[in-house]
């Protein structure tokens, strides 16, 4: 396996830790973004925005969810993921990821992957790359490990809103996105799974809600929208739908790029589930940037 299909492949997976995260964009906050009141919990006479904050609230405390999501991204990339994450403080969880489609399922099958196991802890993620990687690049390793404070000085200005991103995110997050929007709709009720939910509907300017949300200077600002530009990342189409405990239980992304039509379903379920997560041993860890530095750039 030569150094180019190294080095993308271990940039892809970066990739796919945000994509099959708790969502696909940047945190932030929306309190004054937005406001509205109601009367009933949940009901008619409550306004879309005055419910989605009650539903923000009640999501961001459950600490804990189980997650289910598909995602594709033009011919580039198409995957599903399993797993618990958790928000209590920073990002964590155990998350597989199987590939279905595009170039990156290819670029995992020259290493002998369909699947890859994320972990995610507070200021990182680790992948298991497999046996493979173990033998030609891993110097007998199989864990590579993805320090976000790293991510962030490869990437410039996209990689702090990353970094941002990836610790600070919660399943709400795209409930704070359609209520810093400000163009939301109540469609009505439906069914997921069984579960009774309402749902929601709006877009969002997701270059102005990461530049707003991510605490950059105005030079790491003009950076970000040049980035997003270059990507041909505009709008997203987000709908979520809530059940009676205003807990999100889906939520559906979809928004075009240079790279082809960028589409997400996530479903969430047992809140508050217990989670354990594991660093893997050092003794079986290698770095990304150890491996970029073995790896030469071609």
């Amino acid at each position: 396996m030569n150094s180019t299909t190294m080095r993308r492949a271990g940039l892809s997976i970066a990739v796919v830790a945000a994509l099959t995260g708790l969502t696909a964009c940047g945190s932030g906050d929306s309190s004054d973004k937005a406001d509205g009141s109601g009367k009933d919990k949940g009901g008619m006479n409550m306004s879309p925005i005055a419910a989605l904050r009650t539903v923000e609230k009640s999501t961001d405390k459950a600490d804990t969810a189980r997650i289910e999501s598909s995602t594709t991204l033009g011919t580039v990339s198409s995957m599903d993921a399993k797993g618990v994450m958790g928000w209590s403080d920073g990002i964590t969880g155990n998350v597989t990821v199987t590939f279905t489609g595009g170039s990156q399922a290819q670029q995992m099958a020259q290493l002998g992957q369909s699947k890859l196991d994320y972990r995610y802890l507070k200021n990182g993620f680790y992948a298991n790359m497999g046996d493979k990687f173990a033998d030609q690049a891993g110097g007998g390793k199989h864990w590579l490990e993805y320090d976000y404070a790293t991510l962030a000085e490869l990437s410039g200005a996209a990689g702090e809103a990353f970094q941002d991103q990836m610790q600070n995110t919660t399943p709400n997050q795209s409930v704070k996105m359609l209520l810093a929007s400000g163009d939301v709709k109540r469609v009505g009720e439906e069914e997921v799974r069984g579960t009774k939910a309402t749902h929601y509907s709006g877009k969002v300017d997701i270059a102005d809600f990461t530049a707003k949300s991510a605490d950059l200077d105005e030079d790491k600002l003009a950076e970000l929208k040049k980035q997003f530009e270059q990507a041909g990342l505009s709008t997203e189409t987000i709908d979520i739908w809530v059940d009676d405990e205003d807990l999100l239980v889906k939520k559906t992304e979809k928004g075009d790029t240079k790279n082809g039509t960028f589409s997400q379903t996530a479903y969430y379920s047992d809140y508050g589930t217990e989670l354990s997560v594991e660093k893997p041993p050092a003794s079986d860890t290698m770095s990304f940037k150890d491996l970029l530095n073995k790896q030469p750039a071609a």
